[in-house]
């Protein structure tokens, strides 16, 4: 995982509330055994009508989804965000998130951007009103501005996940931290360990 500070870029309005991971990503493609290539059916049922917004050539190459209420209830997939990261976008907006998606996206490197509904609203207007201009999130300074507008909004990130972002550290990562406390026990425990368990294998793999 790659550490997130600043995302830089622009942004796109999804007007929709209730947004729920299968509409992020059909269940069809949860088939897949690779992780890459979900970006070709993020929102895969609304992309056939030609109105919808991420087919309007305005917002191409977009980085940041604003998004309405409760975006991400539903299953507990991981691969709503793996279709998110792997179109392109970096954060998205809302004014709440399921709480499972939230939580994937932390592990994932995907930034989840709580503001008010009215932030929000007031994010999305400026975006249709001109969208080109350059949005800013700031996980550092835990931020999100249009410096061209002149707008600047807060928002709260809880401390594990700032630090998660800004070092790249995925579940894995976060274990390893712990190697040597964890080969200690290894080493004093009657549990069998990892190359017990695995023979070379294990070893190499978790050495």
């Amino acid at each position: 995982m790659k550490e997130v500070h600043v995302i830089e870029g622009r942004a796109v309005p999804l007007e929709r509330s209730d947004v729920d991971t299968d509409q992020i990503i059909p269940s069809e493609w949860l088939k897949r055994v690779e992780r890459t290539g979900f970006g070709r059916g993020l929102f895969a049922e609304w992309r056939d009508d030609p109105s919808f917004v991420l087919n309007d050539a305005r917002y191409v190459g977009a980085v940041i989804l604003v998004a309405g209420a409760r975006f991400g209830t539903g299953s507990s997939r991981e691969h709503a965000v793996w279709a998110l990261m792997d179109y392109g976008f970096a954060a998205v907006v809302a004014s709440s998130f399921g709480d499972i998606f939230q939580n994937n996206s932390a592990k994932q490197g995907l930034v989840t951007v709580q503001l008010t509904a009215t932030e929000v609203s007031e994010l999305t207007q400026i975006i249709r009103d001109d969208p080109a201009r350059l949005v800013v999130v700031d996980v550092e300074r835990r931020c999100v501005e249009v410096p061209a507008a002149g707008w600047r909004r807060e928002f709260t990130l809880d401390a594990m996940t700032q630090e998660r972002l800004l070092r790249g550290w995925d579940d894995i990562a976060i274990t390893l931290r712990r190697s040597d406390d964890i080969t200690r026990f290894e080493s004093t425990s009657d549990q069998p360990t990892v190359a017990d368990l695995f023979g070379d294998v294990g070893r190499a793999r978790y050495a």
